[in-house]
């Protein structure tokens, strides 16, 4: 309020945007994705009226949007059976809301009159949506009559865009490939790093997990990871069990000084902390080092977090060891993050290596003599991976690697190389329900 000529004026309040419905929201960040590259999480959260929504809500528009991205290709083979003639690319939101409504029949499961009724009312509910509303009515009630016949038949590398697709099917062989597709095209585990001493095995069984070979306890549905047990007694995180590899294979000591390089969102700089490492995580964003400091705060974990450019930051004396996890095109995180093979290209593969190539060369030069670097990314493309670490030794006099064996990696020998790097993939340790694809190698500097 403030005081006009002695008359109090209230100043004008915007009305609260409405609520969305979770279709709503799914359909909104769909369109938003394609038309510009926004990421999922970013194109749902940016919505007059997201934040207004249940937490259910929010959630089930989520799960809807993240298995339409994992499965488009598939969905569309599926759809595309029971159209008359393909729609016209100006048809955008009748072929985005096919791909919406199938992937809740045939991925989620979702009871079809709902589905039906509930896409039918959005389409009904648009200027550009409402011709379309019978065809719409139509055929999703045929997909869910026949529909998941055609959808398990098609082939899962559609799933992927061109230039992915055709990269994959390159480096590793069509029928690697799409083993690979087929993997990342289901809803990620959840996955828990413990703290050493914490008893693993007994949370496992706790919370209805299992303790995998590399010690990582693996959930299936991810959740409210809030409300599991113990959270707050923080002896526990989430991180994939891939994304965990890392650390394990630097084997940090109590007492080395090392730098977590690219720290945030911090599993590995709660992962060295817990190990008694002196531990600095150094990352460009403060915004995103904030999360590492929460998670710092609730594990009781200490470390000091620096804000800097890494190509260029060095530590005020050289170090034990340093855990490079570059930033890349993500390529091997599709299973959690599907929006990433279409927001991404592969140029920016050839920009990602060469900032990868200046952050390898820095945080070589952080180390004392004798000291170990191990280098990661998640990415599935060499040029991030096995490429970039040939290239380094090639121009790094001294450099050497510190070979991977069988026995550091039980359950993935598989994911050796001939090198003794470390490459997983999507579609390994298919029993245990698969993992990310990572490059790992480990360096070393000469005495």
């Amino acid at each position: 309020m403030f005081l006009l000529g002695g008359v109090t004026i209230k100043p004008a309040t915007r009305p609260r945007p409405r609520p969305l419905s979770a279709r709503e929201a799914a359909l909104n960040a769909f369109l938003t994705m394609e038309a510009d590259g926004t990421a999922l999480d970013s194109a749902l959260a940016g919505q007059p009226g997201y934040k207004a929504m249940e937490a259910r809500d929010r959630a089930f528009a989520r799960a809807i949007l993240s298995a339409a991205i994992r499965r488009r290709g598939t969905l569309e083979t599926a759809f595309n059976a029971f159209l008359d003639k393909p729609l016209r690319p100006r048809e955008l939101m009748g072929r985005t809301v096919l791909t919406l409504g199938s992937a809740e029949l045939l991925v989620l499961h979702t009871p079809p009159h709902a589905v039906v009724d509930g896409w039918v009312r959005i389409m009904g509910a648009s200027e550009d949506g409402r011709r379309l509303k019978g065809l719409t009515n139509a055929v999703l009630r045929r997909v869910s009559e026949r529909g998941a016949e055609a959808f398990l038949a098609a082939d899962p590398l559609t799933d992927l865009p061109d230039w992915l697709r055709a990269r994959w099917c390159e480096i590793y062989g069509e029928e690697t490939a799409r083993a690979m597709a087929l993997a990342r095209a289901g809803a990620p585990p959840l996955d828990l790093s413990c703290k050493p001493g914490f008893d693993a095995a007994s949370f496992a069984s706790e919370i209805g997990g299992t303790l995998l070979p590399t010690g990582t306890v693996r959930k299936d549905g991810i959740g409210d990871v809030t409300a599991l047990p113990g959270f707050e007694a923080g002896n526990w995180w989430a991180q994939d069990a891939a994304a965990a590899l890392p650390v394990k294979l630097l084997a940090p000591k109590a007492g080395e000084r090392i730098a977590d390089i690219c720290a945030a969102p911090g599993g590995k700089t709660l992962q060295l902390a817990a190990a008694g490492a002196d531990v600095i995580g150094v990352d460009r964003s403060e915004k995103r080092l904030k999360r590492v400091s929460q998670n710092l705060a609730r594990t009781g974990l200490k470390a000091d977090i620096t804000a800097a450019d890494a190509t260029s930051w060095q530590p005020p004396e050289p170090l034990d060891a340093v855990l490079l996890d570059a930033p890349c095109s993500a390529t091997g995180t599709l299973r959690r993050r599907p929006d990433v093979a279409w927001s991404k290209s592969e140029t920016d593969i050839a920009s990602l290596a060469a900032l990868q190539a200046k952050l390898l060369d820095n945080a070589f030069a952080m180390l004392r003599p004798g000291g170990r670097l191990v280098y990661c990314t998640c990415s599935l493309e060499p040029e991030e991976g096995e490429n970039q670490i040939a290239a380094f030794l090639m121009r790094t006099p001294g450099a050497s690697r510190l070979p991977v064996t069988a026995a550091e990696l039980p359950g993935l020998a598989d994911a050796l190389t001939p090198e003794g790097d470390v490459r997983t993939r999507p579609d390994m340790w298919e029993n245990e329900g698969g993992l990310d694809g990572f490059f790992i190698a480990r360096l070393v500097k000469p005495d």
